[in-house]
């Protein structure tokens, strides 16, 4: 992990952790850009919370936003259709439910429409600054099964065993440092194992699987 820490250092930071640095870590905007992120390019990401926070800043205002209006303020983020019926779902919910503010335990932010343990622990991690919680994607999902840190199917095994497998004062950071690991170098195809400064303690668990069995068909 300290060897990760030095190796990003200049490398360009996933969206939401920019969203949380430029905004003082307020809730709302970290759980709408988390949410925009899914399957969508970080500066498509940025560039549709900022435009969607400028017109609504408050869970009040977006609540008062029609799902179409929604929709346009977010285009071309993936699924933006579903994604603006969630984004108006959670901001009803807070105005509703929460008087207004985004709820601060896991429990609470997993009842938000379309907020799934992924979502509730990196808002958790950085709007409320939690050192108990582990928010695993795909990349902190793959890149901690190629180093042999877990042998799991699914990112919410992954989260468990991580919980496990880790030292706690790491457990905020695994997030921040392996996303931008996974988007830089160890990528999903075609690695950069060269350039890789874990190399030496990598056993490279399923390096190259998905190219094999494209061979062998």
């Amino acid at each position: 992990m300290q060897a990760l820490a030095v190796a990003i250092d200049g490398m360009a930071l996933p969206a939401v952790e920019k969203i949380s640095s430029e905004h003082a870590e307020d809730p709302l905007r970290i759980l709408v850009g988390t949410m925009l992120s899914a399957r969508t390019q970080d500066a498509t990401t940025h560039a549709a919370s900022s435009r969607l926070f400028r017109v609504a800043p408050t869970a009040q205002a977006m609540s008062k936003l029609t799902t179409r209006a929604i929709e346009e303020l977010i285009f071309p983020v993936g699924f933006y259709r579903n994604k603006a019926t969630f984004v108006k779902g959670i901001a009803d919910a807070i105005v509703n439910r929460f008087n207004g503010r985004v709820p601060d335990t896991l429990d609470q932010l997993v009842t938000l429409p379309g907020v799934g343990r992924k979502t509730a622990n990196l808002v958790m991690i950085l709007a409320f600054r939690s050192r108990d919680n582990i928010c695993v994607d795909t990349h902190v999902h793959r890149i901690s099964n190629r180093l042999g840190w877990v042998r799991t199917r699914e990112p919410q095994e992954t989260e468990q065993a991580l919980y496990k497998a880790i030292e706690q004062r790491w457990w905020p950071s695994i997030n921040r440092l392996l996303v931008t690991w996974g988007q830089n170098v160890c990528r999903p195809i075609g690695p950069r194992c060269d350039a890789c400064a874990l190399l030496p303690d990598c056993p490279q668990i399923d390096v190259g699987v998905g190219k094999r069995r494209r061979a062998t068909r």
